[in-house]
């Protein structure tokens, strides 16, 4: 007998934070390209580069999350919240590209120095640009956690680290505004490259898990484990055959419950109902499905290993 738990709790509709990164990524990439014409820094001009990322990366998380938000049809029975996956997985692409031209830029800068104007008015901009980022960074990671959305994970991070771009990239300029050492511009260009090539890797790792169905977390499987446990009788009822999976927002758990062979079929209806209420109520977004067998039945042993 197959048993699937009721619906998960529909997910939110978070395409609201998706236009708040669009409007953050607007408005930074309008500051700090306005930085780096008044200076004409090539580190001013890589940290407006990462924020031009930011915006096209925004721009795919709203298409991403409008797609995800799709309920389950008939060519899509578990629902179309991988989206998140390709747009988090796009984003990495775009961050290498992006990391590849300031470092690109960083060096013919180097070879070929050029003098900066006005710097104390561009680290100002600069500095205003990543206090925007930083809050609206915040934001996107706590609403990206709390709803499992790894499309606002992703952005948020990437926001946060175009913070700790402009803050590298305003103390080199701070120390080329007190030594006179332009080769300091381009060196933190190359830098902020580097670093921002990781923040690429650790993008697309995270997508490729999530496409590759990757299971819960250890610690929520050992919660899951627990509920299991705590309704565990042995020789009674018993559970085997136990697998989770993440989908973007949503979860899915399989296992198979063993009871005894002379339960009636509503009697394990009713053991299993409870089991997954409890599942589901700490899980509230775990699609349950459960599959009751016979303990004394040797055929019930036979699908128990993964």
């Amino acid at each position: 007998m197959k048993r699937t738990g009721r619906p998960a709790v529909p997910a939110p509709d978070l395409r609201k934070y998706a236009w708040l990164a669009i409007a953050t990524a607007v408005l930074t990439v309008l500051l700090k390209g306005s930085a780096w014409a008044i200076t004409g820094s090539v580190g001013l001009l890589s940290d407006a580069a990462e924020s031009l990322v930011n915006l096209v990366a925004a721009i795919v998380a709203l298409i991403s999350l409008t797609i995800a938000a799709r309920p389950a049809d008939d060519n899509h029975h578990f629902g179309h919240s991988k989206a998140e996956y390709f747009s988090a997985a796009l984003e990495g692409i775009m961050v290498f590209v992006a990391a590849a031209s300031i470092i690109y830029l960083g060096i013919e800068r180097l070879l070929n120095p050029r003098p900066l104007e006005a710097i104390g008015i561009g680290l100002a901009i600069s500095m205003v640009a990543a206090v925007v980022n930083g809050v609206v960074g915040r934001i996107l990671i706590g609403v990206g956690s709390r709803h499992r959305s790894i499309t606002l994970r992703a952005d948020g991070k990437h926001l946060m680290t175009d913070v700790y771009t402009s803050v590298g990239v305003v103390i080199g300029l701070s120390l080329v505004w007190l030594t006179g050492w332009l080769w300091i511009d381009p060196v933190i260009a190359i830098l902020v490259g580097v670093n921002i090539l990781f923040t690429g890797y650790k993008l697309i790792s995270e997508s490729t898990a999530g496409l590759m169905d990757v299971s819960l977390s250890p610690e929520d499987n050992a919660r899951i484990q627990a509920i299991l446990d705590a309704h565990t009788e042995t020789g009674r009822i018993e559970f085997h055959a136990v697998r989770t999976r993440e989908s973007g927002a949503r979860q899915f758990m399989e296992m198979h419950m063993l009871v005894p062979g002379d339960w009636s079929v509503l009697r394990g209806h009713d053991a299993m109902e409870d089991l997954v209420d409890k599942i589901v109520a700490q899980f509230p977004a775990m699609r349950v499905t459960g599959h009751l067998e016979p303990i004394s039945d040797p055929r019930s042993y036979e699908d128990m290993n993964l």
